[in-house]
């Protein structure tokens, strides 16, 4: 008995002790990952005191599809939330990021439809971090000038009495003024110099990730776009699902140590929104059976800013009301002998024990059957499993079919651009 009580003791504290391994950025030892940390894991300092509600995540989500559909449209490079609604107060996936020289660690979230890095600074007014960059203790760092063309590609840009370059944009229900500046950015073992990001001297609003963001979109002042040269326009993430026990995955950089056996589809281009991921949905399958969806739901439309986009801000799938009824009566009737209930902003849930059809989502030269973890969602108790998507809300006005996280966890994404194609391949994210 004590031989097993020891057993066990040491089984915890090597569980707790992996669990708790904060610091390491290379999870499972290669030398181009970095770990993809949720906000609720334990290395996270943006943990919530409080279990957030299904409801409060789908308003958050429905915020989120607000501003997406606003840059898909493209009405203006970078707009507002509707309804001063933030997207989330503090970010969903974040990666730790070394700012200058020497480094200054900054835990920045992750957004696959944004472009410029920006992180709060030394002075900033209106910032809610107490983890500011300071350039000034930087050797590396430095203000870019009007005259940069990188000042051309911030989104909208200003040039102050000092000739040095600024922006301000819109994040949510937020607003940022920044200076245009460059630094050393390292990531993993890679130091970036002369990496251009926004240096924030103002803030309002509490829709801002504590510490920064990433922009891992297509954009010429994106990660992606800055290190070309050295990642080759290739990434790809593993988000973790809550059940892993330190909730972190990994963010791959470069075409090294990338899944052979992938399968992919295409990338679509939205000229009027060239940051977002857009794939060509050509169908969904419950069960055996696919769904009968209007053409137009799925189709894609440079114009009107519809299609289908990969997504790592929004958390649970939202499909354009005519696809979403079509998949949810499907699903419900192959849900036998039990009558669907709403809970928490979910219409279809189930408290009685039964057997739930499969969802695939058919891309062209692609199709992602989604495993039950990716699928539903359970109450804390555990009585209750509901659907785990949604259609957009009616007074959103959006075209967007949107793949969200929670379908993409424990799968790996590839972003190829010199392929032109996304890829998704099964992986345990930890």
């Amino acid at each position: 008995m004590r031989i097993q009580l020891l057993f066990l003791f040491i089984s915890l504290l090597v569980l707790n002790s992996e669990s708790l391994n904060c610091n390491g950025n290379s999870p499972r030892g290669h030398p181009s990952d970095l770990r993809v940390f949720h906000i609720d894991s334990p290395c996270s300092p943006f943990k919530q005191p409080k279990t957030v509600s299904w409801e409060t995540t789908l308003l958050k989500d429905k915020a989120r599809l607000q501003y997406l559909s606003s840059l898909a449209v493209g009405k203006k490079p970078w707009v507002p939330i509707a309804s001063g609604r933030s997207i989330v107060q503090s970010p969903t996936y974040i990666v730790r990021a070394n700012v200058g020289t020497p480094a200054q660690p900054m835990l920045v979230a992750l957004d696959t439809s944004n472009d410029v890095t920006w992180v709060p600074c030394s002075g900033c007014v209106g910032c809610a971090s107490s983890v500011l960059f300071d350039p000034s203790k930087s050797s590396s760092s430095r203000t870019l000038q009007c005259e940069a063309p990188q000042c051309k590609q911030a989104p909208n840009p200003t040039c102050t009495v000092s000739k040095s370059c600024g922006f301000n944009m819109t994040y949510g229900g937020s607003t940022i003024t920044a200076t245009l500046t460059q630094d050393t950015l390292t990531l993993t073992n890679d130091p970036i110099p002369n990496y251009t990001f926004g240096c924030i001297n103002k803030a309002t609003g509490t829709s801002l990730p504590a510490q920064g963001l990433m922009g891992l979109g297509r954009g010429p002042l994106s990660l992606i776009s800055q290190t070309q040269n050295l990642y080759k326009s290739t990434f790809s993430y593993c988000l973790p699902n809550s059940k892993s026990s330190s909730f972190s995955g990994s963010l791959r950089l470069g075409p090294k140590f990338q899944p052979v056996r992938i399968k992919t589809t295409p990338l679509l281009k939205n000229p009027r929104r060239s940051s977002l991921y857009y794939v060509n949905m050509v169908g969904i399958r419950v069960g055996n059976t696919i769904v009968d969806i209007p053409p137009s739901a799925l189709a894609f439309n440079p114009a009107t800013g519809a299609g289908t986009i990969f997504d790592s801000g929004t958390v649970y799938t939202r499909l354009v009301e005519p696809a979403y009824v079509a998949v949810r009566n499907e699903f419900r009737r192959r849900v036998k002998n039990a009558n669907a209930t709403s809970l928490g902003g979910f219409d279809t849930c189930y408290s009685a024990s039964v057997v739930f059809p499969s969802v695939t989502f058919m891309f062209a030269g692609m199709n992602v059957t989604l495993p039950p973890d990716n699928l539903l969602i359970h109450s804390s108790s555990g009585s209750t499993s509901c659907l785990a998507m949604a259609a957009v809300p009616n007074n959103v006005n959006s075209v967007l079919n949107v793949i969200a996280s929670m379908q993409q966890q424990n799968h790996r994404v590839l972003i190829d651009l010199p392929n032109s194609r996304l890829g998704i391949s099964r992986e345990t994210c930890t």
